[in-house]
């Protein structure tokens, strides 16, 4: 769909889809199998600007618009989330992050290392005993001199084992959101501790890691943003991390769509082809109308960020919506396939176990619903 695509948008896509279709979908189940990525994977994302995308050409990026960035991620969701997940974190979570809180030391020190891949950057909020409620994490921060030092555990962390910054967020104040504050820690800091974390449903591909900090010694010219601004800082970089997360999910169900309708006209049963029987002409039919809904609230939100308009609201409806259906469109398409979805022979499978924590991270489906539901009545759920 090439709706309201100008011709450099076009360009992007058609730059993605190609280096999807050579560099990624042929290597996606080996990869899911031995749960590692090629590691050269993040030069090769440097090399075509795709770490670098709105992040402005004087910090070292590459410029650009969100919604080109919207459709490399889309393409990098239909060939491997676990590909994609790496640029939103350390592009859309990390770079973005330093490029709109950093100071200019701090940019020129990460930024062109990080839009070009020859670093990558990890975003270190969740606790083990806090995931939605980021307002209550208990890794702490204390002031040694002019330095800072932080203690505590973090869990989920995409990119932990890979990174070379961490954005940490830790507790320097009073209880609640207002006592947290974001620092940038080296990953080749004494006393950080970074775990793989191994048997996940999806994402296999993906490093995760459990991030333990013992007394790290973090300098003043470490802390992003003003002290005590953590929370607002990390809330703000997930409302645009919502639509990569979305954007991503469009691209599971477009590729859900695409193998699905590929795989119907190929199969025969009863005498003909299965897209010639009703019932799987439905769910294809279903499988497309809830990937082009997931693709114009994601691109809606693109849009907003572009005009410098709200969006908060709007990226947790495009995340929720995108999510569930990109959940949906994937068991469809494993229904098309019948038994053979049920094996990683074919890549339905891997879509539906990738797709299902895309309900979870970023916000839970149920945190999205509370954060709409805030903004429709004005009152607070949590």
């Amino acid at each position: 769909m090439d709706l309201a695509l100008s011709t450099e948008q076009q360009a992007v896509r058609q730059l993605a889809r190609d280096f999807v279709d050579r560099d990624v979908l042929p290597h996606a189940a080996e990869w899911d199998r031995r749960e590692s990525v090629d590691r050269d994977i993040v030069r090769r994302l440097g090399e075509l600007g795709f770490l670098g995308l709105t992040i402005p050409e004087s910090d070292g990026g590459g410029g650009g618009d969100h919604l080109s960035y919207c459709l490399v991620l889309e393409e990098l969701g239909r060939g491997d989330s676990s590909v994609r997940g790496i640029v939103s974190v350390s592009l859309g979570l990390v770079a973005k992050t330093i490029a709109a809180h950093g100071s200019d030391e701090q940019k020129r020190r990460w930024l062109p290392e990080l839009t070009s891949g020859a670093a990558l950057g990890s975003f270190a909020l969740t606790e083990p005993g806090t995931g939605s409620d980021a307002g209550a994490l208990q890794t702490r921060a204390v002031r040694d001199g002019d330095d800072w030092l932080l203690t505590g555990s973090k869990v989920f962390i995409t990119n932990g084992t890979w990174a070379d910054v961490l954005i940490v967020f830790a507790r320097t104040g009073e209880a609640g959101p207002r006592g947290v504050t974001a620092f940038l820690v080296e990953a080749d800091s004494p006393g950080l501790t970074r775990r793989p974390i191994h048997g996940k449903l999806g994402l296999r591909g993906q490093p995760t890691a459990e991030v333990v900090l013992d007394q790290v010694r973090v300098p003043g010219s470490g802390r992003l943003g003003a002290e005590g601004r953590g929370f607002s800082i990390a809330m703000s970089t997930l409302d645009k991390g919502r639509m990569s997360v979305a954007a991503g999910c469009v691209g599971i169900a477009q590729g859900c769509l695409e193998t699905a309708v590929a795989y119907a006209g190929q199969r025969e049963q009863f005498g003909k082809p299965i897209a010639a029987h009703q019932l799987v002409q439905q769910l294809l039919a279903t499988i497309a109308v809830e990937t082009a809904a997931a693709r114009l609230l994601t691109w809606q939100v693109a849009d907003l960020i572009d005009r410098g308009q709200p969006f908060r609201t709007e990226a947790s409806v495009a995340k929720l919506f995108a999510s569930e259906a990109a959940v949906r469109c994937a068991n469809n398409a494993l229904q098309v396939f019948g038994g053979y979805g049920y094996i990683d022979e074919y890549p339905v499978g891997k879509y539906l176990r990738d797709a299902r924590v895309m309900t979870l991270y970023e916000g839970t489906s149920q945190i999205q619903q509370l954060l709409i539901g805030r903004a429709l009545t004005g009152v607070n759920a949590f």
